[in-house]
């Protein structure tokens, strides 16, 4: 191993295990995947495989993984259409009932047979689970396997999102939904299974030839995560990496024309927000939300940090996600930024905090630091709390924080995942509460007419975007970074690229 190398491997703070079994080709060593394999780097840790885990269950890092690893009914295709998956079609019965004809002959990596009832099962755990995902859920009464190969979906009311709900539900043996071993080495029906795991370091993946869909090309897949983006950069540009995403603005230098390599980017459903949580003081009085964006010169803070790669925002989800509805910017206007906090009796300011994890995405200590040096200028001092990322879901999901910096992705391409899931009281997701706002939401749900739909989250972004819920600051460009010898991939726009269609040569 040359100098080089072992930089990487520091660097990286890799066991020479991960990279040197799976990326070098010690078919089956210690779980490494097999000679040949991709070689992929995603700018988070991966902590936890377990579909119905709590914390994860909307994890973009995770849903990475278990996109591979598990199938779901209904999926998107490149061309981001609701398509077939482990269904072969469905329809709609009235409006409350759903069903689903599930293909026939799926087996899970273990040899069992897929059936109707393990969806059931799968749906029952889900709803059991309180998550994230929840509010995806909650009109759903209930599931009943008619035989082996039908689904009936019952629901309170009517529900239009269904079929887009179904991209997220991740079908495994029935007798295995509660399995503490699904968090490590779980069993699924996808293009790949598990043969090795390490929380926040590496994930190993080989081919299932069985997939029902047929053998992926790859022999397998190895992820390993490099938490520093020069060394991942240096990764892929030296060979030892086959695919790296994402590549910041900041440093498509080091990628672009660069001799073995080459860039592939889309506009994503990935963006940054920064909430505020409405249910602790001074968030509760919106004038106080208002004068924090006021308070903000996002032009310049984007501008500067992304350049292309990044948009600013005008809603609070990107404008590629269906549902999206333009709304009036925020001024940046200090001068009144002050009187809000004046008028609010803050005059002297006020102190507060804001967390984040630095993988969360990039340039994610520069806008932090950015948003705070703006905020000092009109009193407001907030202290930064960058911690890790299992800390930072812990926090974020009990409401223990003030304000808090993330990315976010739009999984499914429609409003309903983030709008619907995240704004209802229910969901207390940021402290924030509306009747008025729920009434919306729940109609778009219902509503099966896209007009309808479109028109009714348009209404939902105006309410969030003019009660400050937080801030909006950037949609993300996606750039990933290949090897010359990658064919057969598609960027995708919910950073959850579909693998099992790339083709590595080898030398």
């Amino acid at each position: 191993m040359d100098l080089r190398r072992r930089e990487f491997l520091a660097l990286a703070g890799l066991g020479a295990s991960a990279v040197a079994l799976g990326g070098c080709g010690v078919a089956g060593a210690g779980g490494a995947a097999p000679r040949g394999s991709l070689r992929a780097a995603f700018g988070q840790p991966v902590t936890d495989l377990d579909p119905y885990n709590a914390g994860t269950a909307v994890d973009e890092a995770s849903l990475i993984v278990k996109r591979l690893v598990f199938d779901t009914l209904v999926r998107r295709d490149a061309a981001g259409r609701l398509v077939p998956g482990l269904a072969a079609s469905w329809r709609r019965e009235n409006d409350t009932t759903w069903v689903f004809r599930l293909r026939s002959g799926v087996r899970f990596h273990d040899g069992s047979p897929l059936t109707a009832r393990d969806v059931v099962a799968c749906l029952d755990r889900t709803k059991a689970v309180k998550s994230a995902q929840s509010a995806l859920w909650a009109t759903v009464k209930s599931a009943r396997a008619d035989d082996d190969t039908t689904v009936t979906f019952v629901t309170d009311g009517p529900m239009g999102t269904l079929p887009v709900n179904l991209t997220l539900l991740f079908i495994v043996p029935a007798r295995l939904v509660a399995d503490p071993a699904q968090k490590r080495r779980p069993i699924g029906s996808g293009p790949f299974r598990v043969t090795g795991f390490t929380p926040s370091t590496d994930v190993e993946l080989a081919r299932f030839d069985g997939y029902w869909a047929g053998p992926a090309r790859l022999p397998g897949i190895s992820m390993p995560f490099i938490a520093e983006t020069s060394s991942a950069i240096t990764a892929l540009r030296n060979g030892d990496v086959d695919l790296l995403w994402p590549v910041p603005s900041d440093q498509l230098g080091e990628v672009k024309g660069k001799h073995g390599v080459r860039v592939a980017s889309v506009p994503s459903w990935t963006y940054y927000l920064t909430w505020f949580n409405c249910g602790r003081k001074p968030f509760t009085d919106p004038r106080v939300r208002r004068a924090m964006v006021q308070a903000l010169d996002m032009d310049e803070i984007v501008g500067k940090l992304f350049g292309a790669g990044a948009q600013r925002m005008d809603a609070p989800i990107p404008s590629t996600v269906f549902g999206h509805a333009a709304q009036p910017p925020y001024a940046h206007d200090p001068g009144a930024a002050r009187k809000a906090l004046r008028d609010a009796g803050l005059g002297d300011g006020f102190e507060t905090t804001m967390m984040w994890f630095d993988a969360t995405g990039p340039l994610a200590r520069e806008l932090a630091q950015s948003m705070i040096s703006a905020w000092k200028d009109v009193g407001v001092t907030v202290r930064p709390q960058s911690i890790e990322k299992a800390q930072w879901l812990q926090r974020l999901n009990t409401l223990d924080w003030d304000m808090e910096l993330q990315t976010n992705t739009v999984t499914t391409g429609d409003a309903a995942f983030t709008l619907g899931r995240l704004y209802t009281s229910k969901a207390n997701r940021m402290g924030y509460k509306n009747p008025a706002l729920d009434k919306i939401l729940a109609e778009a749900g219902q509503a099966a007419d896209a007009g309808d739909r479109a028109r009714l989250y348009a209404d939902a972004c105006r309410i969030v975007w003019d009660d400050a819920v937080g801030v909006f600051p950037a949609a993300l460009t996606t750039a990933y970074g290949l090897g010359t010898g990658i064919t057969g991939f598609t960027p995708a726009a919910n950073n959850q690229p579909d693998l099992s269609t790339v083709t590595r040569r080898t030398p």
